[in-house]
């Protein structure tokens, strides 16, 4: 079975596609349901067999009110509410709502009323159907999200606002040294208040396609290095890091801040939840993007105990730990994010130490003058 495709011309009339242009309705990701001007179903494509669990069989030559059995969240039949052939003949449409299917299950419904002529009879009635399953997930994604914020910033402003509070009230009581604790606790407290907002607000520019990428030269071995250094200047020993670099290495252009905040995520997380000797491999390589031969590879792994198989699908979800050492589970889902608006590709993996591996691949993305 096969749909033509219909478009409304400027008059108003319908223009019609080509056999060639058919659509199945069987490919349409949403339910289908169309009934002619008896109210008698004559379409029901797969994804409404799916949705209702009615087979296309059962539901073809059904009256609409049988075949597809709606009610409203108050209990009552929607068709009957509704009375799309005998209410108003102004009516074009209906939008968008939560519905009940037999056995309670919520569905998406939207309408619309097709006219041979304006306020003439329905010739047909298009419904369509979304499972709500969706909705949900982001629903309860988002609920999970308020749940860790509140509870990552109650820990560090109840810290905040007891030491400050303490300190106003009996400063004269305290001597400088405690003084200054309490100030470096409130300090460090900030910080990472600080740092969970701008996570939040990552999150909030990937989740809608907004995070800007502003691409410049980057020695991509050489803010590994910075990183390494980093970490031994906080008290690492040296040789807890191995920086092995194959020359020669495309010229890369790419965010420098957002590389380096994908690289501080993917070494701290080697240094505190891994073990052993953290090895970090620049190559080289075969581009992800279309067009380019090479690109840059950085492989970040540890020796530590890995991850686990059938935690590896989730590496890269919100909320996810490796373990219960801290952090808010916020981290990798916001590398993604940076290397795949760079046009990269992230990969997680088991390293041969035993411990996890990760790997990205940006590619070399030059303006055209250099090209």
């Amino acid at each position: 079975m096969s749909v033509v495709g219909t478009s409304a011309a400027p008059d108003g009339r319908d223009v019609r596609a080509s056999p060639a242009d058919a659509i199945d309705p069987d490919q349409l990701p949403d339910g289908l349901v169309v009934a002619d001007e008896h109210g008698r179903v004559v379409r029901f494509n797969a994804a409404a067999a799916r949705i209702t669990a009615v087979s296309p069989a059962d539901a073809l030559g059904r009256p609409l009110e049988k075949a597809l059995p709606l009610e409203d969240l108050e209990g009552r039949r929607w068709w009957q509410l509704t009375d799309p052939y005998g209410g108003l003949a102004i009516r074009v449409r209906q939008p968008e709502r939560n519905l009940l299917l037999p056995g309670g299950r919520e569905v998406l419904v939207a309408a619309r009323y097709v006219r041979d002529e304006p306020l003439g009879p329905l010739s047909r009635l298009v419904v369509t159907l979304r499972d709500t399953d969706a909705r949900r997930r982001t629903e309860r994604s988002h609920a999970e999200l308020i749940a860790t914020v509140a509870h990552e910033l109650r820990s560090p402003l109840t810290s905040v606002k007891g030491f400050t509070a303490t300190l106003l009230a009996k400063w004269e009581r305290f001597t400088d040294e405690q003084k200054r604790l309490m100030l470096e606790t409130v300090d460090a407290d900030a910080d990472r208040v600080t740092r969970l907002i701008a996570e939040l607000l990552d999150i909030s520019r990937i989740d809608s396609g907004r995070l800007e990428v502003r691409r410049q030269p980057v020695d991509i071995a050489a803010a590994v290095g910075r990183h390494i250094q980093a970490h031994v200047a906080a008290g690492q020993p040296a040789d807890r890091f191995l920086l092995r670099v194959e020359h020669p290495l495309p010229a890369l252009w790419a965010d420098p801040d957002k590389v380096d905040q994908v690289l501080s995520n993917l070494l701290e997380n080697a240094v505190r939840h891994g073990a052993g000797t953290v090895t970090i491999d620049v190559t080289p390589a075969p581009s992800p993007r279309e067009g380019e031969e090479t690109a840059t590879s950085v492989t970040v792994s540890d020796e530590g105990p890995g991850i686990p198989e059938e935690s590896m699908n989730r590496v890269f979800t919100r909320f996810w730990r490796g373990s219960k050492r801290g952090g808010t589970g916020l981290g990798l889902y916001i590398v993604k994010g940076i290397v795949e608006a760079h046009g990269g590709t992230i990969t997680v993996g088991r390293a041969p130490g035993g411990g996890a591996r990760f790997r990205f691949t940006l590619p070399v993305s030059a303006p055209a003058y250099l090209a």
